[in-house]
């Protein structure tokens, strides 16, 4: 048994027969045949495929399956399974005919398998073994192109020459390539056609002409892709393409204004901005970068600086200007651009250039000084109202305001309306040679316009100082010089100054010109000597010599001092040498000086030892007073040194008179409460002895001390402690122990608190001692 398939001749495909009869051969031929046949099915049906046209409508027939064992009695049933079988694809069970239900679509799926089988339907048995076939679905163009990676953009340069790649774009067809055109695309230009071309087979766009960023700076390119190569019935798809212009720069910057007007004025300090200027450029980014320079100004008074931000112009001021000077300035300024590439620099041969007028307006300025600075000289000693000199300023401004004059921080000199300077005291060279003055102008129709000038005034000398001494001679004499004998060199200063060296001229007083002890010779260098007249000095009847020095200067007048020189007559070595003398003095000095030191160190001494002696009598005192708490306590008595009787008097003080002044406080039942006992504390606290006789007390020992002469220079101080008065707690003094009992417990202390801790742990322990 053989299956037939049977293929629609619509696709001129014949059917496929595993093995068939031929009519006229014997029933034996048949047999063999059969028998060949059925052994081949069990080897494996042969392979066959069927077409499917996709995007059909209705139920398309696809084909027949038939086996050769069908004899067309109705007993056979044909069975399909595999994908879509069913759903997509359905099989007439009697005649084996093989439909397509629904469309096929051949870009979601191109190939379907599937298995068919041949069963007996009177024995329920398949007559065939399962047969698989195929289902392909033949293409259509149903698919048009498509742009899968727009949006499409792309930038070139302005002015680019024709043929320019710009960009490519690509479109794709779903349809089958391999079945005929269906895939295969044209590109075309829809729009653009003006500067752009698309190669057709590829999609390059080019540039067909020049363009110019500044006229526009983006286009839009359409460009269209069709499949079936364009021909009738072909589909198509299109797409957008930006294209951007980048800028060159292929433009130079020009003035918007060919004339500008600007004004500063005179007080404008140099680097001041007076305007701005503009020039524009079509050009953008670092192409549109310029700068500004000067091209025209004889007077070399303003710049040109190029903001970098706003690429505009600044004009500032380079030199100071004057209004009164010159009021109007003509320059001419220039722009280029900063950055341009050779090849471009045809189109910026000539530069652009603009004119600008400086007005400069006129302020009202200070007073100006004809002179910079102003020295003047005048002599020493001249009267009040003395004329030293004259200053002059003028108002530079148009109106010419009236000046008035003034000199601050001096009080020697003052200043006229018309500027000239006077002396108000007598100067002194010797004391001030030099004065510096400062002499303000001020504008009388506006006092706030000041300016000042310095005035050097120079005291010239006149003479009237005497020349002295240069220094303080200590001249000696030996008591055994011989007449002639030179004893000292002097020499004079004068504190005038001198249009010429100074010269002096020495001479003895007429009195000691008589006088024969001594003489004087004049050196004529400005140094004189002192001779003896005589021989023979003694130091017991004439120790010294005054001698009187007339000192004349070669001034105009001369004027003329008087000196003393003293000489000490000296008892010479043998030698004859004065110098001992002086030795002799300075030791004799000297040797003071120590002893003075000495006496002056002892005397600090005695009174280091005498302050040391107090304060270790006054530490002794204290120890004697308060003596230092021993570990064994009993029954003791203080001994107080006061200073009344003496050691033998004993009753300097008499305790049992002080026992006597208080009241004897009953003895009462303690309290168990700590309370309670805190309470008495705080009672007992505020009662004191009899005032009146306490302070008699003290007066008496007070008086007392006073009056012993051996008491020592320093006061004592003798502090008395008195518990109070009326305490239920009894006296805490030792004073009186003997009197109270010995069994008496003290274990109350340990409730009045940590400062009571101590003296209970103390006394307890007596007592328990004692018991």
């Amino acid at each position: 048994m053989h299956v037939c398939w049977l293929l629609p001749c619509v696709l001129g495909i014949p059917c496929l027969w595993p093995g068939f009869a031929v009519a006229g051969d014997s029933s034996r031929d048949k047999a063999e045949k059969r028998a060949d046949s059925h052994w081949r099915v069990k080897r494996g049906w042969v392979w066959n495929q069927f077409f499917v046209p996709e995007e059909m409508n209705g139920s398309y027939h696809i084909g027949r399956l038939r086996s050769d064992l069908d004899n067309g009695n109705n007993s056979f049933q044909y069975k399909l399974w595999g994908d879509g079988a069913g759903s997509l694809f359905t099989i007439d069970n009697r005649t084996g005919d093989l439909y397509a239900i629904q469309k096929l679509d051949r870009e979601e799926r191109s190939l379907y398998t599937l298995r068919a089988q041949v069963i007996d339907t009177t024995t329920g048995r398949a007559v065939e073994p399962e047969s698989e076939f195929v289902i392909r679905v033949s293409d259509i163009n149903d698919n048009e192109p498509k742009f899968l990676d727009e949006p499409y953009e792309a930038i070139v340069p302005e002015m680019s020459p024709e043929g320019t790649f710009v960009i490519q774009v690509t479109a794709s067809d779903a349809d089958d390539p391999t079945s005929g055109n269906n895939a295969r695309l044209l590109y075309s230009l829809r729009q653009g056609q003006a500067y752009f071309s698309v190669e057709p087979t590829t999609g390059v766009i080019r540039i067909s002409s020049k363009t110019d960023r500044e006229l526009q700076d983006e286009y839009w390119v359409i460009i269209q892709a069709k499949d079936m190569i364009g021909q009738p019935g072909a589909l198509s798809g299109t797409t957008s393409v930006l294209i951007k212009l980048s800028d060159i720069n292929d433009n130079k910057p020009v003035f918007k204004e060919s004339f500008y007007r600007l004004t500063v004025s005179e007080s404008a300090p140099i680097g001041t901005s007076i305007g701005k200027i503009m020039a524009y450029d079509s050009d953008i980014g670092e192409n549109a970068e310029m700068d500004y320079s000067i091209e025209e100004d004889d007077s070399k008074t303003f710049d040109i600086i190029t903001d970098n931000e706003t690429q505009e112009g600044i004009v500032i001021l380079k030199k100071k200007v004057d209004f009164e000077h010159q009021s109007h300035y003509g320059i001419r300024a220039k722009v280029r651009n900063r950055h341009v590439d050779k090849e471009l620099l045809i189109y910026h041969a000539d530069a652009s250039t603009t004119f600008i007028k400086v007005r400069v307006e006129d302020e009202d300025e200070p007073p100006i000084f004809l002179l910079p600075t102003y020295i003047f000289e005048i002599l020493e000693e001249n009267p009040h109202g003395a004329f030293v000199g004259t200053v002059s300023a003028i108002d530079p401004d148009q109106r010419k305001s009236p000046i008035t004059y003034s000199i601050t921080g001096s009080k020697e000199f003052t200043i006229s309306d018309n500027g000239t300077i006077i002396v108000t005291s007598t100067l002194d060279r010797e004391i001030n040679a030099w004065y510096n003055l400062s002499v303000t102008a001020t504008e009388r129709y506006n006092v706030q316009q000041i300016s000042s000038v310095p005035v050097y005034v120079q005291v010239l000398n006149v003479n009237d100082h005497a020349p002295e001494f240069s220094e303080y001679y200590e001249t000696y004499v030996c008591e055994d010089a011989d007449s002639g004998q030179v004893i000292q060199t002097i020499s004079a200063v004068d504190r005038d100054e001198s249009i010429e060296d100074h010269h002096f001229y020495f001479t003895l007083s007429a009195e000691d010109t008589n006088n024969s002890s001594f003489t004087i010779r004049d050196n004529q260098d400005n140094t004189a000597t002192i001779l003896t007249n005589r021989s023979g000095f003694s130091l017991q009847e004439e120790p010294n010599f005054f001698i009187t020095v007339l000192i004349a200067d070669n001034g105009i007048p001369s004027l003329t001092s008087t000196n003393t020189l003293t000489i000490h007559v000296c008892d010479c070595d043998d030698s004859g040498n004065t110098q001992t003398c002086s030795d002799k003095k300075l030791v004799l000095f000297l040797g003071l000086r120590v002893e003075v030191i000495i006496a002056i160190l002892i005397f600090i001494m005695v009174i280091c030892g005498f302050v040391f002696l107090m304060l270790a009598l006054r530490q002794q005192r204290k120890q004697i007073l308060f003596p230092e708490k021993g570990d064994v306590f009993g029954e003791n008595i203080f001994c107080y040194d006061d200073e009344g009787g003496g050691e033998e008097d004993t009753e300097a003080f008499d305790i049992a008179e002080l026992r006597s002044t208080t009241v004897m406080r009953e003895r009462r039942a303690r309290k168990t409460t700590s309370a309670e006992i805190r309470s008495l504390y705080r009672q007992s606290l505020q009662v004191g002895p009899d005032s009146a006789l306490f302070r008699k007390f003290i007066m008496e020992k007070l008086e007392e001390a006073d009056s012993d002469p051996c008491a020592p220079p320093f006061d004592s101080l003798q502090t008395y402690a008195f518990e109070g008065l009326g305490s239920l707690a009894g006296s805490l003094s030792s004073l009186g122990s003997a009197d109270t009992d010995q069994d008496e417990n003290f274990d109350y202390l340990n409730e009045l608190g940590p400062r009571f801790k101590r003296l209970a742990c103390m006394f307890g322990s007596a007592v328990h001692s004692n018991n």
